[in-house]
């Protein structure tokens, strides 16, 4: 899943529950390449841990209102829509999250749906380096293609509602991203804006510090979970890149009340590379010169403080190993 996704997660958080009454959900799941042996599934007020069985599958029978929640094993995430009396047969390559979930059985029309829209979602990113008004005229295809298919569907009357006010939620925060992208792309080849901020191990540190190495830079907050989602795929490309011309730098955007829980969460964790604190959260120089959104947020800079990618990929995918490898090796 990528970050326009994630964020749209939680654009969709205000539309939790439908109806307070609950209702016997029926939930079964078969997930090849699984990145966990527990699914979580969650909504306002509404938590199921579901552990897998001897047979390979997640199975449970459980009470929920009808409305929106997210499902997750650990590192990815999606949505899913549950009424009264659902029969719900998931099944999926966790390798291809978002592309291979298929929902089978009784009132499972709205969950599908979800999972069609959040690939038209994801598909908008690749938008994101045209020019203005040629994206205008892909966000406003995708826009038309949503409603349609809305409109063609025997779908929960509360859920069309519900979605029509999403589309337009996510509308605007589509356009805000967009800007933010663009930003970010007048910055490739240019001087990195400068941080000088509270290492974690004593003292103060500056990008200056690292000239002569890349710098790949992890925007992320203790509260953040898909930035923690990330913490073991960084992990394990600072232990492939050890010892090459790169330095892995953390920055956290905690508020400075949450320095301890910060110093606390870094220990627990065993976080490597370089561990720095913002020093004013989102209003840190550093984060608002490069437009920063949402997080995480990933920038990699050359030797020479240029920047090679404002918006660059995360540890989590392929990209951006195949990255560093051209620059590396």
């Amino acid at each position: 899943m990528n970050k326009l996704f994630v964020t749209g997660l939680l654009i969709f958080s205000a539309l939790n529950v439908i109806s307070q009454t609950k209702n016997q959900i029926k939930f079964t799941a078969k997930i090849a390449n699984r990145n966990s042996d527990t699914l979580v599934i969650q909504g306002k007020d509404f938590k199921q841990v579901i552990p897998i069985d001897k047979k390979e599958t997640f199975v449970a029978s459980f009470d929920a209102p009808k409305g929106f929640y997210v499902f997750s094993d650990g590192i990815e995430s999606s949505r899913l829509y549950l009424k009264p009396n659902s029969e719900v047969n998931l099944t999926m390559n966790a390798k291809e999250f978002d592309e291979t979930i298929v929902y089978k059985g009784k009132g499972v029309e709205e969950s599908n749906f979800l999972a069609q829209q959040a690939l038209r979602n994801e598909k908008l990113e690749e938008a994101y380096s045209k020019e203005p008004a040629e994206f205008a005229v892909i966000l406003e295809a995708k826009n038309k293609t949503d409603k349609e298919s809305l409109e063609k569907g025997a779908f929960d009357p509360e859920f069309v509602t519900a979605m029509k006010g999403n589309f337009e939620r996510f509308n605007e925060f589509a356009i805000r991203n967009y800007e933010s992208a663009a930003k970010a792309n007048k910055f490739t080849g240019k001087p990195s804006p400068e941080f000088d901020y509270e290492n974690f191990k004593g003292g103060k540190t500056k990008l200056a510090d690292l000239k002569g190495k890349y710098v790949y830079i992890d925007l992320w907050a203790t509260w953040c979970a898909p930035c923690r989602a990330e913490i073991p795929y960084l992990q394990k490309i600072e232990e492939k890149y050890h010892g090459k011309n790169i330095e892995f730098v953390s920055i956290s955007i905690d508020k400075s009340k949450d320095n301890e829980k910060w110093k606390k969460f870094v220990t627990d964790k065993n976080l490597g590379g370089i561990q720095l604190f913002a020093d004013k959260d989102w209003e840190s120089e550093f984060v608002t010169s490069y437009g920063v959104t949402g997080i995480p947020r990933f920038i990699l800079i050359d030797p020479n403080g240029n920047v090679v990618n404002a918006d660059a990929a995360r540890p989590s995918t392929p990209e951006l190993q195949t990255q560093l490898d051209s620059l590396l090796n």
